[in-house]
C-alpha cells in the first residue's frame, strides 16, 4: 500500500463507545508509525506487509502506553475514576491482543516472536528506570536517553529485517526522531507546574539544585508557585528549546546523507510539525 492510513484503520479497534465515554487514551504513536511505514515501503521484501506490520506495532505501542496511564493505586473510591482505571487496563490488554490476532491470521509467526521479545525489553527498561526514579538516581540526560529507548524499542525490532537495504540508517533515524519527539513533549510539560513531577526539568533541578530546592521537589504535594519559580530560575524551557534546535539540525544533516531522494523527502515531510516548531524557537527564546 502506498498511502499511509494506519490511524484510520486503527480506529476500528480504538473508537469504542465504552472507551470514549468513560476514559481517555494516549496519543496514537503517529510519528514512529509513519517512520516505520516509510522505511518498510522502501524495502521490496517488506513493502507487501508494511501496512500489517505498522498497524500491529502501533497497536502494541498504544496498548503499552494505555497501561502506563493506569494509576499505581487501586484504592479509587469514586465510581467514575474507578471505571476509567478499569477500562484503561482492559483497553491496553485489548490493543495488545489485536497484535497477536492480526499477525497470526497472516501467518507471521516470526514477527510475533520479534515483537514479543521487544515488549519484554520495553518492560525491562521501564523497571530499570522506575527503580532509579524511586532511588532518585536518575540524571536528566539519562531520563531523555531511557525515554527514547523505551519509546523506540518496539519499532527497533525491525532493524534486522531492514539491515540489507538501509544498513544502520533505520535505528539512527528512529532514535533521532524519537528524541525530537521526547524533547518536544518535555517543552510542553515545562509550561505546566502540574505536569512537572518526573519531567526532564524535575530531574535537571534535582541534579543541579540546592539542598533546599531538592527537598521541595521531593514533597508529595510540591508547591506549584515554588515549582514555577524553579522552572524560571533554571531556564528549563529555554534549555529544552536549545536542545531541540541542536538535535533537529543534527537530524537534518543525517537525513540528507541517505541514498534515497524519495525517502529523504518523505522523512522531512513526516518531521515537518517538529521542524516547523523548531524554526519558531528564536522568537520563543526572546520571550522567555
Amino acid at each position: 500500500m502506498n498511502s499511509y492510513r494506519i490511524p484510520e484503520i486503527a480506529k476500528q479497534y480504538t473508537e469504542y463507545d465504552m472507551i470514549q465515554i468513560h476514559t481517555d487514551l494516549p496519543d496514537f504513536p503517529e510519528l514512529r508509525s509513519r517512520l516505520l511505514y516509510a522505511f518498510l515501503n522502501g524495502n521490496t521484501k517488506l513493502s507487501p506487509s508494511s501496512e500489517l506490520y505498522t498497524l500491529a506495532t502501533s497497536l502494541v505501542q498504544l496498548g503499552l502506553d494505555t497501561h502506563d496511564m493506569v494509576t499505581a493505586s487501586n484504592e479509587i473510591k469514586e465510581k467514575k475514576a474507578a471505571r476509567s482505571r478499569q477500562l484503561k487496563v482492559l483497553a491496553g490488554d485489548y490493543f495488545s491482543s489485536r497484535f497477536y490476532h492480526l499477525l497470526s491470521q497472516a501467518g507471521q509467526i516470526e514477527m510475533i516472536k520479534q515483537l514479543s521479545n521487544a515488549i519484554c525489553e520495553v518492560n525491562r527498561l521501564k523497571m530499570n528506570v522506575y527503580t532509579k526514579m524511586k532511588q532518585f538516581k536518575l540524571t536528566a540526560e539519562d531520563y531523555i536517553h531511557q525515554t527514547v529507548e523505551i519509546k523506540s524499542q518496539l519499532f527497533l525490532s525491525f532493524s534486522e529485517f531492514m539491515a540489507d537495504v538501509y544498513d544502520h540508517a533505520w535505528p539512527e533515524v528512529l532514535r533521532s526522531y524519537t528524541k525530537c519527539e521526547v524533547i518536544f513533549e518535555e517543552i510542553f510539560r515545562a509550561e505546566s507546574a502540574a505536569n512537572f513531577h518526573g519531567s526532564w526539568g524535575f530531574w535537571h533541578i534535582l541534579q543541579h539544585g540546592t539542598k533546599e530546592e531538592r527537598k521541595q521537589l521531593n514533597l508529595d504535594e510540591a508547591d506549584q508557585a515554588k515549582v514555577r519559580t524553579l522552572l524560571h530560575k533554571y531556564n528549563i524551557s529555554s534549555q529544552l528549546y536549545q536542545m531541540l534546535d541542536q538535535h533537529v539540525k543534527q537530524l537534518q544533516a543525517s537525513i540528507r546523507q541517505l541514498d534515497s531522494d524519495k525517502l529523504i523527502s518523505e522523512l522531512f515531510h513526516i518531521g515537518e510539525p517538529i521542524l516547523r516548531f523548531a524554526v519558531k524557537q528564536p522568537q520563543v527564546l526572546e520571550e522567555i
